[in-house]
């Protein structure tokens, strides 16, 4: 942009009246060739290069109208024409600058010059230029397109305007070069217009203006870019008070809009004659064609668009989308900032270096100024608003269409709880546990009879405890971390072995008839007889234990190498009582002892198979044991992951073992895998099949219950995100529609878990109850729990020593 000059070098001064109104073009002529490449704009204090390097830059500009390979010869005959205009131009340059004014100017009483008046002498509207329509009116039109009619237009009027006139007037291109020598000599600058087909004179008013606005200057001389500042000012202090401060509002605020009120009257006019109605006032309706279709159910429709897409077929022109809206300013864009966002002289060197869209506020610098009228004209306004229409322009906008849904329709109509007792809700009974210390043992596993009479619980202690349901009352305790030590001695070779190993796992036997149970310790699963025995079934306990007592037979070399069973001898139980007079023997009865740790242990249904996991024992992770004939084998020959757990369907002969991520079945009659369910859990934990064998639920550490529906897929039927931390047990019930998770949240949640014959109902799982009782740990909570196999009700233990039972109360 030009440099601003000077008032003096912007006004008409009064010696350019006396002045010739036409240029001197005999000193143009003369001028050296070194002259014709460059112009010294006197005003405007700028050197400009050569002006046929802007008409170049301003042909290309423009876009071909329709050229073609047939016009070669009008394209030769323009680039003639061209050369010759290009010398008028570089004589033009070398004109004067002064002209005869067409008006004298008034002064005022004050002796000043209206230099304004001749801003606006200048006739520059296309419409005045033409006041009787006789110009050419074919709009932006190729004229080439006229070369083969004998005219080249029409006029306002709609008549015809034809070439002969204009054609002999200009003649060929030698009469036309030796007329432009002819007007540079006389002074005149005529230039052709193509579009009405005549030749215009160019008056030095309009040279003068075309120089300027080609030199990037102001069009007009007379324009006054840097006036005198007026100091305007109201009241006392002009620092602080603004203008019109002390004004009233117009009367025209408090009185009614006489607008609004033209439009209430027309409305109210198309009401009267029928051609509304309330609907449409209302808003009901958008368009009355709508309320005639609706009207008369004779007129034809569409019945297979609906109502928003006809709404949108009956706009005319593209859809509006309105542009997002700037987020609004903060503190740094105030005028006066805190001094937090003031940013300091190190700060500023860094912001230099830096993109504007790097910078923490862009290409604002908070400053502070004393007051709002300090504040000038944001220098960065116009980059910002060409930017933002950049920004709307070339970014992609679309539409997208918001559901009315209402939330409470996508929530699931579920039963209330009352209706679907019973379920545990109330702490009943608190079982005690003797310790030595001032912590008590975290209870790490439970673990009820069949018949609902007793319940067994492993803690972190190394004993083994049975304790009578009703009661509370502690009947039987066995020390097993010390009874495992004494048979893994020649194991460890040297290694040092932990002083107490807790009882990870307690299992009691499912079948009513076989009074014994298992429990994992270190790397040993122990056989307990529980001395619970009846008269009708303590031979038929005898007869399952007996391969036991004898040290069982493991005849399969795979599975001696990583399991082995020892007989205890009587004197490790020292003549322990039973708690039945029937039972013979109560107390452990045998230890199998394995290669790594065991994590958990499952019984199959009747009473007989067991299942051991040992997760870092590699391809014999797996084994499963059969107590009857004291045998076991090792099903798999290469570990397929880290094996976590592990259980028997309750009527098949399947097996479900759990890796981390996955759970894999097995049909241990063909001994092929069957299906591989995706949990999408990070670490699996817990792992409890349904009493009908169709459904699966498993827990994990990343606090997700996942159920299964074997029926279905291999992908989780439904998810629960209950539990704040960790899972670390879910069971079923095997009577009740229940199922329960704990967690390391302190917390057990209970589920109403309806499991439906009919196969095209889908489970109906709610929760009922949030069981509060047991305090975090260590960052541990409820570790175990599981259902009274007759009752509703709960057992939980938790790292805080506590045992407690749930009952719906």
């Amino acid at each position: 942009m030009a440099r601003k000059g000077t008032k003096k070098d912007e006004k008409v001064t009064a010696r350019d009246d006396e002045e010739d109104d036409s240029p001197d073009l005999e000193a143009v002529a003369s001028s050296s060739d070194d002259d014709e490449d460059s112009v010294y704009d006197s005003e405007d204090g700028l050197h400009y290069g050569d002006a046929n390097e802007s008409e170049e830059e301003s042909d290309d500009d423009f876009e071909d109208q329709g050229s073609s390979d047939e016009d070669e010869d009008l394209l030769e005959k323009q680039k003639n024409d061209d050369d010759s205009d290009d010398e008028i131009a570089v004589a033009y340059e070398k004109a004067p600058r002064a002209w005869k004014k067409e008006r004298t100017a008034k002064r005022t009483g004050d002796g000043g010059e209206k230099a304004a008046e001749f801003i606006h002498t200048d006739d520059l509207s296309s419409d005045e230029d033409d006041p009787d329509g006789i110009g050419n009116r074919i709009g932006r039109v190729p004229l080439h397109w006229y070369d083969e009619f004998d005219h080249i237009g029409y006029d306002a009027h709609g008549k015809k305007i034809g070439k002969s006139a204009s054609l002999g007037e200009s003649g060929d291109l030698i009469d036309q070069a030796l007329a432009q020598q002819d007007n540079i000599a006389k002074g005149k600058f005529v230039v052709h217009d193509a579009l009405n087909d005549r030749n215009v004179e160019l008056s030095a008013r309009q040279l003068e203006l075309i120089r300027r606005v080609r030199a990037g200057a102001f069009a007009h001389p007379e324009h006054d870019a840097n006036p005198d500042y007026i100091d305007y000012f109201s009241g006392v202090d002009k620092e602080v008070s603004g203008l019109n401060a002390d004004r009233y509002k117009p009367k025209s605020h408090f009185q009614p809009n006489q607008y609004e009120k033209m439009q209430v009257d027309k409305l109210l006019e198309r009401l009267e004659r029928g051609d509304i109605n309330m609907d449409y006032l209302t808003g009901k309706i958008r368009d009355m064609n709508d309320a005639n279709k609706k009207s008369d159910p004779n007129l034809p429709f569409t019945i297979w668009t609906a109502d928003d897409e006809d709404l949108l077929n009956m706009r005319k022109g593209p859809q509006h989308i309105a542009a997002p809206k700037l987020p609004p300013p903060g503190h740094a864009e105030s005028y006066i900032p805190p001094d937090e966002y003031l940013p300091s002289e190190k700060e500023l060197e860094e912001w230099k270096d830096m993109e504007p869209q790097d910078r923490p506020h862009g290409l604002l610098i908070p400053k502070k100024y004393p007051n709002l009228r300090s504040v000038g004209a944001y220098e960065h306004s116009v980059r910002e608003a060409f930017e933002r229409c950049l920004d709307l322009y070339l970014c992609p906008r679309v539409m997208k269409r918001r559901l009315n849904i209402d939330p409470e329709s996508l929530v699931p109509k579920l039963p209330r709880a009352s209706d679907l007792k019973p379920f545990p809700t109330a702490k009943c009974v608190e079982y005690v546990t003797p310790f030595d210390g001032e912590t008590a043992p975290a209870i790490r596993s439970i673990s009820a009879s069949p018949d609902g009479q007793y319940m067994a619980s492993g803690a972190s202690d190394g004993y083994l405890r049975i304790w009578e349901v009703q009661t509370g009352r502690l009947l039987r305790s066995w020390d097993l971390s010390s009874l495992v030590a004494g048979f893994e001695v020649d194991k460890a070779e040297g290694e040092e072995q932990p002083s107490t190993r807790p009882v990870v796992c307690v299992e009691w036997n499912p079948n009513p008839e076989h009074h014994c149970l298992l429990a994992t310790v270190g790397s040993s699963v122990v056989v307990v007889a529980t001395g619970t025995a009846s008269r009708t079934n303590a031979d038929l306990t005898q007869a399952l234990l007996a391969a036991a007592l004898q040290g069982g037979n493991v005849s399969n070399a795979k599975a001696g190498k990583a399991v082995q069973w020892h007989p205890v001898k009587g004197d490790a139980t020292r003549g322990e009582q039973p708690l039945s007079a029937a039972a013979g023997s109560a107390g452990p009865i045998c230890v199998l002892r394995t290669s790594r740790d065991v994590a958990s242990v499952r019984w199959q249904a009747k009473g007989d198979y067991f299942v051991s996991i040992s997760p870092k024992a590699g391809a014999a992770a797996v084994l499963i044991h059969q107590l009857s004939k004291g045998v076991s084998q090792q099903p798999f020959s290469k570990a397929k992951g880290e094996t976590q757990l592990a259980c028997f369907h309750p009527n098949k002969p399947f097996l479900f073992v759990a890796s981390q991520q996955h759970v894999r079945v097995y049909h241990l009659v063909k001994q092929s895998m069957i299906k591989r369910l995706m949990s999408g859990c990070r670490w699996i934990s817990s792992l409890d099949i349904h009493p009908s064998g169709d459904h699966l639920i498993v827990g994990s550490l990343d606090r997700r219950v996942v159920w299964f529906d074997l029926d279905l897929s291999a992908t989780p039927f439904k998810t629960l995100k209950y539990h704040e931390r960790a899972i670390r047990s879910c069971r079923y019930h095997h009577r009740y529609p229940l199922m329960a998770s704990a967690s390391d949240d302190g917390t057990v949640h209970v589920f109403h878990s309806m499991v439906y014959s009919d196969l095209m109902r889908n489970p109906l799982i709610v929760p009922v109850k949030i069981l509060r009782g047991h305090a975090v740990t260590n960052k541990l909570g409820v570790l175990a729990n599981v259902f009274h196999p007759t009752q509703p009700w709960l057992f939980t233990g938790g790292a805080d020593g506590k045992l407690f039972l749930w009952q719906d109360i």
